[in-house]
Formats: structure tokens, C-alpha cells, sequence
């Protein structure tokens, strides 16, 4: 049985200071014993989401504390804490002072169970005290200019010396549209085929031409919103591809002050062409994907689309070419928290931070689609009244609303994120994290961890929570990291 922390409260009525423990290296159990449980064994619990870090929280009486971990059977003390050393028994404690002055008197009655103590994510118990993250590596790393300069010349020398042939996978499929396919066809295959983005053939031109994504049906869904209540299949049927493309091409130039905008090229790259450059092509076109593109001629004639090439396949091969030599890219290790990397929730006093764009499960669907493309991001982490993550919203959840011709009766002031979201292929009966599209990370997370994630198929971004409360402090997305890591 495990001492509840309450029983602190029946020796003299001192007043405990809930506090929250983190062993974020991993295992399968974890435990945590100390001065503050009789040195028995305090069950840890994987974070939802990130189960490789374990929590817990504990009532303790003010003043100096010893403790550990016990790892899959192994006593364990965090080494990025402070620690004490037992002399010439060889026992290292990692110590902890707990301030009563920082916190709120602990007012949970002594009747409840200890499991109550340790649950986080209990409201009630939010709202009592503030809980004091102890275990968390601090964000005041540093990095030195000359092991950035080396891991970005190695990374540098890899991409440039690696082509795009070597993404192309044993066997795949590619699909490409037809520019004079209706759009209402082309939105239910994107949908169908469960892709973002597909590249255009014109067969009067015998080339691709361009692309068509996700962001695509958005501007249409939001054109066509603009002369009615409702969408309708009608309208969709009439527009061709190409006939959306020169509308966009015509909203874009009255969009310009200057009522002058240049066609936008296609995007592509050549089997032969190296990764970095690759690389380069997405980052500055600012597209999510690049055609690889190969023709047999010399004039460019007969071309054959190879594969969609993406920033987390370069990363995937980042990953697997220093998979055994980690420690020749001397910032893999550093926390994330401590690099100039991806998008966060500013802090009181920080200037000129742009802010991290975040919604209610209640804001509309209109809200969202004006605010992915207004604030020109990919998505949108959906949070609850104390900003802790619920689901996430991103631009290729757009197509969900070809199942069953949804677009046809709905209207986007009316429909909310929420039921937008339950129109994916795994129903969401209530509020909370989907599994295969809410990927987390906390700040104390490894840039090496981070990599190894974003590599991973479908993973395009990584939303930066506070262990336990989820609480959404930032997000680092695939294009970030190439950005960091190129300069």
C-alpha cells in the first residue's frame, strides 16, 4: 500500500506543498521514492501522449527532501537536478527544497484516496494549488555558435552530396489530376485517396502545370461562402481546375495593391537534383511538397512524375544517416526549449514575439479557415479554457467535407470546429487528443528526439505541451527544423 500524502497532514497540521515529479528519460515502470514517502514506492504514470515521460504529483511538508527514481527495477537520480552524494556508500539522491511561501496551503480533505493526489489533470485540484514542475531540465541551455556552425556544415555537406533519387521508394503510387477535371470530382479524390495535395496534367500542354492542396478548397470554400448561406453542389460542378486556377490567379490580383501578380510557377525538382536544394525549393516557394519530375529529353518533352517529395522525407534521411553517430551533431542534445525553433506562446513582457495562433472547440469552422489562411499557418491547435490541447486543426481536414457531399448543406458560421472535426474516418464522441493527429513533445525534449518524431510518416508537426496539464506552450512544425538546421 502506498503512503498517501495527506498522512504528512495528521502530524501537526503542517501545510503540504503539492508538487509535481517528471522522469522524462523513459522506461517501462517508474516509481518514485523519497525522504517524503518513507522511501516506499510512489507509482509515476506515462504522460498521454508522450510516454516516454513519466509523472506524478506529491504532497510534501516544507523544507529539504531527498529522492529517486526507480526505473524498470533500477534506482535512477536525474542528472540534470540537483543531487547529493552519500560519501563512500556511493548513493546519489537528487534533492529538492520545497518553499511553502511559493504555493497555496493544500486543502484536499484527508478522506480521499491517494490516487486523487496524483491525478494531474483533476480540475478541482488545478484550481487549489500551483503545482511546481521539479524535474524538468531548465531552458537556459546555451548554445555555442562553433557546434551549431559544425552540425550545420555536416548537415550542409550530407544534403548536398545525396540526390533525390535516393527519397524514391521500392514501389508507390502517385496520383496526378487532370486540369479540366470538375473540382467537385478532384475534392473527393483527395479525400478518397486520403492525400493533401495532388500535381495537375495538362494534356493540350503534354506537362504539369501546377498543384492543387488542401489550401485550395479552403479559398473555394470560403469564395463561394461569401455569395450564399450555403454551398452547393452546382457550384462546385461548374468550375473545372483550370477555370478555379484563373480565378485564383484573378482574386490574387485584386488582392494586390499594385493589381499586378505574376503567375506562380510550378515547383519541382529533377531525381538528380541534391537534397539540399530540394530542401531550399520548399522553404523558399513556402510548399509543403515538391514533384520529382524526370523527362527523357532534353527539351523537357514527355515528362513522368516520380514521386511527391517533403521535407520529413529529407529529415527521415537526416535521421537515418546519424542514427549511429549522434554525437558528431553536437546540438542533437540540446532541449528544445533552448533554440530559436518553431512558433510560442509568449510570455508576459516579451515583445515582438508572434503570437501562436490557437482556438475553442466552439469557434466556428469560418473562423478557422480564415485563420489558417490569414495567419498563413498549416494548423491550429485546439484547446480548452486553460489552453491545454485537445485536438488540432490543419488545412488537409478541409477534404473531410467531400464524405457524404457535406459541403453541399452546410454553413461555416454554423458549424464548429468540434463537429468539423467528427467528420474524420475515426469519430471523435467527445472532446480529446486523436492519437494519429495530435503529436506532443514537451520544451525539456531533445532537438534529437524532436527530429526522430518529425521523421516519422504523417507526423508534420509537433504541438509543445506542458507535461501533465497539456497546456499548450508552442509548436515546431517540419519546415522549422530544416530552417534551424540550414540558417
Amino acid at each position: 500500500m502506498y503512503p498517501s500524502a495527506m498522512d504528512y497532514a495528521r502530524d501537526g497540521g503542517t501545510a503540504l506543498i503539492p508538487t509535481r515529479f517528471v522522469w522524462p528519460y523513459g522506461g517501462r515502470s517508474v516509481y518514485l521514492s523519497g525522504t517524503f514517502t518513507g522511501w516506499s514506492q510512489w507509482p509515476m504514470a506515462p504522460v498521454e501522449g508522450c510516454p516516454t515521460v513519466f509523472q506524478t504529483v506529491c504532497s510534501v511538508p516544507p523544507g529539504y527532501h531527498q529522492y529517486k527514481f526507480i526505473v524498470d527495477g533500477e534506482w535512477r537520480h536525474d542528472e540534470n537536478q540537483p543531487f547529493v552524494s552519500g560519501g563512500n556508500l556511493g548513493t546519489v539522491n537528487t534533492v529538492l527544497l520545497a518553499r511553502e511561501s511559493d504555493y497555496l496551503p493544500a486543502v484536499l480533505s484527508a478522506q480521499i484516496p491517494p490516487s486523487s493526489n496524483m491525478d494531474v489533470d483533476n480540475q478541482a485540484f488545478q484550481r487549489l494549488v500551483r503545482v511546481s514542475d521539479v524535474a524538468l531540465p531548465d531552458d537556459t541551455s546555451r548554445i555555442s555558435q562553433t557546434d551549431l556552425d559544425i552540425s550545420r556544415h555536416r548537415i550542409s555537406a550530407v544534403l548536398s552530396t545525396h540526390s533525390a533519387y535516393e527519397l524514391l521508394p521500392g514501389s508507390s503510387k502517385v496520383i496526378a489530376l487532370d486540369v479540366d477535371l470538375p473540382v467537385k470530382q478532384a475534392f473527393h479524390i483527395l479525400h478518397e485517396q486520403g492525400i493533401p495535395m495532388a500535381p495537375l496534367w495538362d494534356f493540350s500542354r503534354a506537362q504539369f502545370v501546377g498543384v492543387l492542396s488542401a489550401l485550395d478548397f479552403i479559398l473555394i470554400m470560403r469564395e463561394l461562402g461569401n455569395h450564399g448561406s450555403n454551398l452547393t453542389e452546382e457550384e462546385l460542378e461548374t468550375h473545372t481546375i483550370s477555370a478555379w486556377k484563373e480565378a485564383k490567379s484573378y482574386l490574387s490580383r485584386q488582392a494586390n495593391e499594385l493589381g499586378k501578380s505574376a503567375p506562380r510557377r510550378l515547383v519541382w525538382s529533377g531525381p538528380d537534383n541534391s537534397l539540399k536544394d530540394v530542401a531550399l525549393e520548399i522553404l523558399q516557394n513556402g510548399v509543403a511538397t515538391v514533384p520529382i519530375i524526370h523527362s527523357p529529353a532534353q527539351d523537357g518533352s514527355y515528362p513522368q512524375l516520380l514521386y511527391l517529395a517533403s521535407l520529413s522525407d529529407i529529415l527521415k534521411h537526416i535521421c537515418r544517416y546519424f542514427k549511429h553517430s549522434p554525437e558528431s551533431l553536437p546540438i542533437l542534445q540540446l532541449p528544445v526549449g533552448a533554440i530559436p525553433l518553431g512558433t510560442w506562446v509568449p510570455k508576459i513582457g516579451e515583445p515582438n514575439r508572434q503570437p501562436l495562433a490557437m482556438l475553442r472547440p466552439t469557434a466556428s469552422l469560418n473562423a478557422a479557415l480564415n485563420l489558417l489562411v490569414q495567419a498563413q499557418v498549416s494548423a491550429i491547435p485546439i484547446v480548452d479554457d486553460n489552453d491545454s490541447l485537445l485536438d488540432i486543426y490543419s488545412r488537409s481536414d478541409i477534404t473531410a467535407l467531400a464524405k457524404d457531399k457535406i459541403y453541399t448543406h452546410i454553413n461555416l458560421e454554423e458549424m464548429s470546429i468540434h463537429q468539423a472535426l467528427q467528420l474524420a474516418e475515426e469519430p471523435y464522441a467527445t472532446y480529446g487528443l486523436s492519437s494519429q493527429k495530435c503529436h506532443m513533445c514537451l520544451r525539456s525534449d531533445s532537438l534529437h528526439e524532436v527530429m526522430e518524431r518529425l521523421s516519422r510518416p504523417g507526423v508534420r508537426r509537433l504541438v509543445v505541451v506542458e507535461a501533465g496539464s497539456k497546456r499548450v506552450e508552442g509548436i515546431i512544425s517540419v519546415g522549422d527544423i530544416f530552417k534551424f538546421l540550414l540558417g
